[in-house]
């Protein structure tokens, strides 16, 4: 199996990471629900899990990391925190259903700003000439079908300048780009831990500038005398029992993530992305959208002129190839990229992905699209 579907959930994991959620299930439960070894040991995992996270993303404070079900689960607390049926909200042409469905379901009024795929100056020139309208801005870092690089950091400063509350969604970035979560000043930042950070389903997080509304409401094994939820973060926004297992093979992921350093992954799925680029450029039969890695991760869509994506992706993994075809739970970049209504094939890597892995799956596709 050569799997490269790492942009919906990496395969597989570093050693560490299931390592650590075997270790945690035979000897945690729950933090704050004892004092006991079990319980203790439970707590001190989730705070170095917080330490890691902070240190990370440079966020000041343990406490604005808040543990989630996924990065969906972080960004519906972010935006009902910030928006109602009363808000403007500005958002990229490349967001997620996670995003543009909670948007939906408020009912606020919402514009898109920048359609063009790879193309910086025309995002950051519609987000310029739109600030002025919006009460909130909600922007993808990466485009999760094709690997556009967003101009974040010149976005948070127009969302400063003009005082608009800022949601990031790093589910495509986090731990594969410098995140300075301070630097930025957004109002929250929304991940998953089975992505770049290497950790399992069911784990995600969301980085808090202040306080939010929470989304469940139940037992914290704090202030329990209390009927509303705690003030305090991350308190106020974990109800319930967390995914103990799941967390400690996110504290494992994002060590990992540590020790290489994000630079060093950025730069190992870019040169795959190069490679791949090379092996598949003069194919006749294939359309790549790419500007050559120049704003793009190691994220690669394409369409075949023969076959529809779908298909494609089935055939692929007949052979063993695993990617993912269709709309990518992303309508509105596949309208701002034209490439509606049957989508893309996505190729995604991750810092376990080889050369010869790339090369083998480039070699079934040429096999399967000139059969």
């Amino acid at each position: 199996m050569i799997y490269l579907d790492n942009a919906a959930t990496t395969l597989p994991k570093f050693l560490s990471v299931t390592a650590a959620v075997s270790r945690a299930m035979m000897s945690m439960t729950s933090p704050g629900r004892g004092v006991y070894a079990p319980a203790m040991r439970a707590s001190d995992v989730l705070l170095d899990c917080r330490i890691a996270a902070a240190e990370l993303f440079h966020v000041p404070e343990s406490e604005q990391v808040v543990f989630t079900f996924n990065a969906t689960h972080a960004l519906n607390i972010a935006i009902r925190s910030l928006a109602d049926k009363n808000s403007r909200v500005l958002i990229s042409g490349f967001e997620h259903n996670a995003v543009t469905r909670p948007l939906h379901a408020i009912g606020c009024e919402v514009r898109f700003a920048g359609r063009r795929l790879f193309d910086a100056a025309d995002t950051l020139s519609q987000f310029r000439e739109q600030i002025g309208w919006a009460t909130l801005v909600v922007c993808t870092q990466v485009s999760n079908v094709f690997g556009y690089i967003l101009p974040i950091k010149e976005i948070a400063e127009l969302c400063r300048d003009n005082r608009v509350p800022l949601i990031l969604d790093c589910s495509q970035s986090a731990g594969v780009l410098e995140l300075d979560f301070a630097a930025l000043g957004a109002a929250f930042a929304a991940m998953p831990g089975h992505k770049g950070l290497i950790g399992p389903q069911g784990t995600g997080l969301l980085l808090c500038k202040d306080s939010a509304i929470p989304l469940l409401y139940g037992g914290t094994g704090s202030d329990s005398l209390v009927q509303g939820m705690p003030a305090y973060l991350p308190d106020r926004l974990e109800a319930g029992t967390h995914n103990v297992p799941g967390i400690a093979g996110l504290l494992a992921g994002i060590r990992e993530i540590r020790e290489r350093g994000t630079e060093s992954v950025f730069q190992h799925e870019r040169q795959l992305l190069s490679f791949m680029l090379d092996r598949l450029n003069g194919e006749p039969r294939l359309e790549l959208f790419s500007d050559g890695g120049r704003s793009q991760s190691g994220v690669l869509s394409l369409r075949c002129r023969n076959l529809d994506s779908e298909t494609l992706a089935a055939r692929l993994g007949e052979q063993g190839v695993c990617v993912r075809g269709g709309l990518h739970c992303a309508p509105c970049a596949h309208e701002s990229a034209g490439t509606l209504p049957d989508g893309t094939v996505r190729f995604s890597f991750s810092p376990l992905t080889t050369e010869e892995q790339v090369d083998s799956a480039c070699e079934t596709l040429i096999q399967i699209v000139n059969y």
